[in-house]
């Protein structure tokens, strides 16, 4: 049979409905507003363009775990080292190009908990921040995860807003029931390509 008609009314009615989501959600409102504020790089600043990636572009083999962090569509993306397990999830990436670092490292420890220090430059753009102990306001939120990199990381977040923008000062975050569930998957030794 034939597809069932839309009429003049279902559409408006399925339109008012549409605005009343995205006044209720910024990140539909974002979505679906032509005129929406886009970042430098032209993606929109939302979770919903995830880049597909096959970890036999980045790496020889799987190794223990790997994981490819798109800064362009702001999604990390898990393998297991046998290949049974694939993940994606969403991210905050750096600010700024100049905050970002790409290339290829690993995870050389993991931490529940972790207590943060800001990082001079990062003093030096703000000189009110310090020192952070485990809990509810600390930016690495509940799971850190260190690469081989001095000071970047894979970390939660308590603060989601970040999520899906342009928001670190260089280390690569998610929400923090994701990160759980991504520490307990990813092994120390984990291959890591940030691009």
């Amino acid at each position: 049979m034939f597809p069932k008609m839309i009429t003049r009314r279902g559409l408006l009615a399925g339109t008012a409905a549409l605005t009343a989501s995205a006044a209720a959600s910024p990140l539909l409102a974002e979505t679906l507003d032509p005129n929406s504020v886009r970042s430098q790089d032209s993606v929109r600043r939302n979770t919903s363009s995830f880049e597909s990636q096959d970890w036999r572009d980045h790496f020889d083999t799987l190794g223990k775990a790997t994981i490819v962090c798109d800064t362009v569509s702001r999604a990390l993306h898990f393998w297991s080292g046998d290949g049974s397990t694939y993940k994606v999830y969403p991210t905050s990436v750096p600010l700024t190009d100049e905050m970002k670092r790409t290339g290829y490292t690993k995870i050389v420890r993991k931490r529940v908990g972790p207590d943060w220090t800001p990082t001079a430059s990062m003093k030096k753009r703000d000189p009110n921040l310090h020192y952070m102990p485990p809990g509810p306001d600390n930016p690495l939120g509940t799971h850190a995860m260190y690469l081989s990199w001095p000071a970047y990381l894979i970390h939660g977040t308590h603060d989601t807003r970040k999520i899906g923008r342009r928001s670190s000062s260089g280390c690569i975050g998610t929400y923090n029931e994701l990160i759980a569930e991504l520490f307990e998957l990813t092994p120390v030794g984990t291959q890591v390509r940030v691009i």
